[in-house]
């Protein structure tokens, strides 16, 4: 099979030819139909990634396709059924394996890419602020990086959950994207001072920061008395350091928010919001928005829409 292989960390990957993989005890093995990929895949090819998976490694986190072999002691779900998968790795190849508990059927009008764009950046956003930042009825959601990813799904998931949304985006065409997918209001991070504009929004009471570096600093000091910053990831490649004097005199609190880490200490959390979201798909309630679609053999290229910031919503590799 082509599998989109990295062989050493901080060199780039490449596709490549590997035996097809049998699944192990509690496994499935899919044929992959789509790939959605992350900034996370981008941080794990430099070796900068929460967790070092061993080498060689098949990147892809996310993916859609149809069940063909079980492994031990698994029971389903049936060869033929068609399925997502969510799992530290595998997902750009033309088959994998990956752990069946990890692993929920599609709703018959899901197609495959819609799938492979659906659990990590739904996912994250649904958990975070439903379960992490506590987001109420009324309250103000601040949305950085709000044309991105996860960001766009944060926008989604705000308005639904009868938040007031405020979207933080760079130019004219993904802070488009960001009003149609409910923002009240939106601002040019790349126009003006970002703070006062920030302020004569009327602040937040929850900050969503997947970006990091001076859109966080201009957030924090937006923030209203009692708000919650989740920390999300740092696109921006710049970390954030608080001064915890702020957060006193404020009352606030930053929250690190990792979806993953979920499968260690409660992954029941996921796989139960995963149903949830994918009930308000099957009636409407979520569109996701899909900005690219490339084949596997233009998986590097793909994922520079990510690395360059060139993406709207989710890039995904169709297999």
């Amino acid at each position: 099979m082509k599998a989109f292989t990295l062989t050493a960390f901080g060199q780039p990957p490449a596709l490549v030819d590997r035996p097809c993989p049998d699944p192990g005890p509690g496994e499935i093995r899919l044929r992959i139909a789509a790939c959605g990929l992350n900034f996370a895949d981008l941080l794990m090819i430099e070796g900068r990634y929460q967790e070092r998976p061993p080498l060689p490694l098949t990147l892809g986190m996310e993916v859609a396709g149809v069940v063909e072999a079980l492994g031990p002691g698994v029971a389903g779900p049936a060869p033929g059924s068609r399925v997502l998968a969510f799992a530290s790795a595998g997902g750009l190849a033309e088959a994998g394996c990956f752990p069946a508990a990890q692993c929920l059927p599609l709703p018959e009008p899901m197609d495959f890419a819609t799938a492979a764009a659906f659990p990590i950046a739904y996912g994250t956003s649904h958990l975070a602020l439903s379960r992490a930042a506590r987001l109420a009825p009324g309250e103000t959601l601040l949305v950085l990086g709000a044309a991105g990813g996860v960001g766009l799904t944060a926008v989604e998931i705000g308005k639904r959950l009868g938040a007031r949304v405020i979207a933080v985006a760079r130019g004219a065409d993904r802070l488009a994207v960001a009003t149609a997918a409910g923002a009240d209001i939106v601002i040019d991070s790349d126009e003006g001072d970002l703070l006062a504009a920030l302020r004569a929004a009327g602040g937040a009471d929850v900050v969503y920061d997947p970006v990091g570096g001076a859109g966080f600093d201009a957030a924090l000091r937006a923030t209203r008395p009692g708000g919650r910053i989740l920390t999300i990831g740092f696109a921006s490649g710049k970390v954030p350091q608080i001064a915890a004097n702020h957060l006193l005199v404020k009352n606030l609190a930053v929250i690190g928010f990792y979806w993953a880490g979920y499968l260690r200490f409660d992954p029941g959390a996921l796989t139960g919001s995963l149903k949830t979201l994918l009930d308000w798909h099957a009636t409407g309630g979520l569109v996701p928005h899909i900005g690219h679609r490339l084949p596997l053999a233009r998986a590097a290229e793909a994922l520079d829409l990510i690395r360059q910031r060139r993406a709207t919503g989710k890039v995904v590799v169709t297999i």
